[in-house]
């Protein structure tokens, strides 16, 4: 591949929190996340774990390789939070391409993108892990929306300290020779629209003047983030390519990245520091990841340059710092290395804390759960069911589908015949702490249901009155009285006056006749214990 890059800080940022490396086979695009402590050390560390996948020769298993290293990277942030609690929160997109044979192996997380130019078609090949763009895939929200949304920056999917196992997209596509990609960070999609960028990919005959301009028109613009743009381009192994020889100058020269003021000790990339003050292995490490870099061309810009060029490359550990650095390049373990085993202790030691941690406060759980379970077993409750008093044993609750009571004992009182007040309370139910009180509470109901039936006005039905007409005396007339609630003879206790009144009265006898001639039907209730029809 032929191949451009550049990097600038932008008009806003006081850091660069971008990296990219590109070369004959590799090109890398990270995006740190700048809202976050550490956005600079985390794409700087992940993009120099990938430069030593820049070579020809995968056996066919780019595509493998490349997803695997990115996993590692990933790994590297989380020691490195661990090493330095204030890197926490740390993260980076990252979106690569490795070229292998006549294949390009693409591998892509976050909100940086890839861009194609192939026959003559420039499309957006990668898609954003961002908020707003799942909205726009359901379907909740148009693609003009998403540059006004109040959480078009929230990210869904980066490498850091969140994910031991990121999910990446990777595509495999077919390289032809001629054909352009075109890496960015997000700082380029802030100010320009994909037609603009089509427009500059189709016009420049330069791949270098093509990412010149790419950032000239986005500081122009505003630039309210950084902005680092690669741009490769494939051709026929035979023809050469006009790749920046290994002996290049310093790479944010090459890449023609402005000169900044000097970085504060705040911004800068975190060393590990030794119990003297020192840097132990820093220099060294710089040194290898420098001379791997020198045996093949390729750019370097952003904040991985900057590590490089002042050594400030972040250390995972307080030994060994020179076979971290080759295992950065190579991953490859030094077998002779006696400080391996030292290293790799802590490391075990942590793994297996979060698992205990996690099983303790899962067993925790349980105990509380069956205690909690348990006591609202040695409690009851008054209510209803199918217009009967009912015992319920429990409490009157339901976690999820699992219900916390049970019934006890169904009572033959009718929840219909008790007055309304004891009606409410039982759909509300009525709690009790024993067993002894659940029985008292169903004496009371009872109670109350007794006093309803006796009370003739409470209960709706009349007790037996005596009507001195028609029914006092035989002589009120030649019908007998077709009431059932008066003695069929006259008793000694009547008046005379109302039988007389009775009889000499027309109008009073045909009054007396108009009496009732059935009373209410009658039921049965039970007062003082007594039933009574």
């Amino acid at each position: 591949m032929r191949f451009a890059a550049r990097s600038d800080v932008g008009m806003v940022r006081a850091k660069n929190d971008d990296s990219a490396y590109v070369g004959r086979y590799l090109a890398v695009v990270a995006d740190g996340m700048g809202g976050h402590a550490g956005g600079n050390v985390a794409s700087a560390s992940t993009v120099l774990d990938l430069v030593h996948l820049d070579h020809a020769e995968h056996a066919g298993a780019a595509a493998t390789h490349l997803a695997d290293e990115i996993q590692t990277a990933n790994s590297l942030l989380s020691e490195l939070v661990a090493a330095n609690p204030q890197l926490a929160g740390m993260g980076t997109t990252v979106t690569a391409i490795l070229l292998e044979d006549a294949k390009l192996q693409l591998a892509h997380i976050g909100d940086s993108r890839a861009y194609r130019l192939k026959n003559g078609i420039f499309e957006q090949i990668t898609k954003d892990h961002t908020f707003v763009q799942r909205l726009i895939d359901e379907g909740r929200l148009r693609p003009e929306e998403a540059e006004i949304h109040p959480h078009k920056n929230v990210l869904m999917r980066v490498l850091g300290d969140v994910d031991a196992s990121p999910e990446l997209d990777l595509e495999e596509f077919d390289a032809e020779p001629g054909e352009r990609w075109l890496l960015c960070s997000d700082g380029l999609n802030a100010v320009l629209n994909d037609r603009v960028v089509e427009q500059v990919m189709r016009e420049t005959t330069s791949i270098r003047d093509c990412v010149n301009t790419l950032v000239d028109l986005t500081l122009a613009g505003g630039s309210p983030d950084n902005i680092t743009i690669a741009v490769v381009e494939v051709i026929e192994a035979d023809d050469g390519d006009d790749a920046p020889p290994a002996s290049m100058p310093p790479a944010r020269e090459a890449a023609g990245e402005r000169e900044k003021p000097p970085v504060d000790s705040a911004d800068a990339l975190p060393t590990e520091i030794d119990q003297k003050g020192d840097l132990p292995g820093t220099a060294i490490r710089a040194d290898i990841i420098r001379q791997d870099l020198l045996t093949r061309p390729h750019i370097l810009v952003g904040s991985a340059a900057l590590a490089t060029e002042t050594g400030q490359i972040p250390i995972v550990t307080q030994r060994s710092a020179e076979r971290r650095a080759a295992m950065m390049l190579t991953h490859r373990a030094d077998p002779d290395n006696p400080d391996d085993g030292a290293d790799d202790a802590p490391t075990r030691k942590r793994r297996w804390l979060m698992p205990a941690f996690l099983s303790l406060m899962a067993l925790i759980l349980i105990t509380v759960l069956g205690l909690g379970y348990t006591w609202t077993q040695t409690r009851y409750y008054v209510a209803e069911t199918d217009n009967r008093v009912a015992i319920y044993t429990g409490v009157p609750q339901r976690i999820g589908p699992v219900s916390l009571s049970e019934l006890y004992e169904t009572t033959d009182i009718p929840v219909s015949n008790l007055p309304e007040y004891q009606r409410s309370q039982l759909s509300s139910t009525l709690p009790a702490a024993s067993l002894e009180e659940a029985e008292r509470i169903v004496g009371d109901l009872r109670s109350e249901l007794r006093a309803v039936s006796c009370d003739p006005e409470g209960s709706g039905t009349a007790t037996p009155t005596p009507v001195p007409t028609a029914s006092a005396s035989p002589t009120a007339g030649p019908t007998p009285s077709p009431s059932t609630s008066a003695p069929p003879q006259a008793g000694p206790t009547r008046e005379p006056s109302a039988g007389a009144s009775a009889a000499a009265s027309p109008d009073s006898s045909a009054s007396a006749g108009a009496a009732p001639t059935a009373d209410p039907p009658s039921q049965a209730i039970e007062c003082g214990g007594a039933a009574h029809e």
